[in-house]
């Protein structure tokens, strides 16, 4: 990591996932803006990190919202150096059983709010000549989802095409997919035990991720030894992919 005290922005931060990527970040001595939609779970979450957290309750698929809240906190704690984009919400549902109405809100939050937060933020980053966007993504972009439904796997995809897109904006962006992680989002499908046993078998570290595997990737694209390094995603699987 930079010398430098930098201010990060992470989302979802209320989470297993965002609220590790919170503390690590904090650990290198950044301060971070820890935002999510549930308030008692962002306040928990915060209180884990410490001083260096800074909590704001916002809803990342509001284009408003999210224009505001940036225009604010750039003006009350300074410009944003490192945007994670961790929030993401999931559904199993295939096709037939994916409504119109959870189709969108699965991209407003998995795609949208990534794009909201980029478009409010990256142009301040290219100015000062410094930023560092990191897009959660998913391994289910590549391999069409063993258990995510359709919304879900196709608004990661998407994530995945605008993390390269992005790539070419003069700043360095660039994505982690995980496999199943320890978190909420997968405990209810882990707790099926015969599905549990066939998903081991297929990953060749014998296990699923834990969050700390992928904060470690995140951090990387996150300092300075990342500084060549754009438009690129790690897939953090446990060796799924390779042993396809």
């Amino acid at each position: 990591m930079s010398a430098r005290r930098r201010l990060a922005l992470v989302t979802g931060a209320g989470g297993v996932l965002g609220a590790a990527i919170a503390r690590r970040l904090a650990a290198h001595g950044h301060r971070v803006l820890m935002l999510d939609s549930a308030p008692e779970r962002l306040r928990s979450a915060a209180c884990s990190v410490g001083d260096a957290a800074l909590p704001i309750v916002m809803d990342v698929s509001d284009a408003e919202v999210v224009r505001d809240t940036c225009t604010t906190m750039v003006q009350e704690h300074g410009d944003v150096d490192i945007l994670v984009n961790n929030a993401g919400i999931l559904s199993n549902h295939k096709t037939a059983d994916t409504s119109a109405q959870e189709w969108r809100r699965l991209m407003a939050v998995n795609l949208d709010g990534p794009f909201h937060l980029c478009r409010a933020l990256l142009p301040g980053m290219r100015e000062r000549g410094f930023g560092r966007v990191v897009n959660v993504c998913s391994l289910a972009m590549k391999t069409g989802g063993l258990t995510a439904g359709t919304a879900y796997t196709a608004s990661k995809g998407g994530l995945g095409a605008l993390t390269f897109s992005l790539a070419r904006a003069g700043i360095t962006v660039n994505g982690v997919a995980p496999t199943f992680v320890h978190t909420e989002m997968i405990r209810q499908v882990m707790e099926n035990p015969e599905f549990r046993n066939q998903l081991l078998k297929r990953i060749p570290l014998g296990r699923i991720a834990d969050p700390k595997d992928v904060v470690g990737p995140v951090m990387f694209f996150c300092s300075e030894a990342s500084a060549f390094v754009t438009g690129q995603i790690v897939y953090v699987d446990g060796g799924i992919t390779a042993s396809q």
